[in-house]
């Protein structure tokens, strides 16, 4: 049951990487105001779609492990993974965004150390 919830977390965490990735590459205006940053020129477009296509990556890496069912990295994977949030939760902070925004990269800092502490129970019962 614990391996399913886990899943089931990381696969969300995986489609909503997607999502952002497509979102970003076909509206790199519109993912940019969703993100808490407004670009300043059209040169701008290029970062985004920079940001579309290793956030895909991320996707499918994730994809990739969960599949496997390697729930071990993938308990590191959304450690490491609250860097991102982190980083775009201030830089919205700094550009100003409004608090909804903001508060929306902090829950998913805390979605992914909900994440990691289920999939750490799911490693410990999976090495007992």
């Amino acid at each position: 049951m614990l391996s399913k919830i886990g899943f089931t977390l990381v696969l969300l965490m995986a489609l909503l990487q997607g999502f952002y990735s497509i979102f970003a590459y076909l509206d790199p205006v519109a993912f940019s105001a969703v993100r808490g940053t407004v670009l300043e020129s059209q040169g701008d477009l290029d970062w985004v779609k920079i940001y579309a296509s290793r956030t895909l990556f991320v996707a499918l890496i994730i994809m990739f492990l969960l599949y496997l069912r390697n729930f071990k990295v993938l308990l590191w994977a959304t450690l490491f993974g609250t860097v991102m949030p982190i980083t775009d939760g201030w830089l919205a902070y700094q550009a100003g965004a409004s608090t909804d925004i903001v508060a929306k990269h902090v829950v998913t800092v805390v979605y992914l150390i909900a994440t990691f502490m289920v999939l750490q129970m799911v490693v410990k019962r999976e090495n007992a």
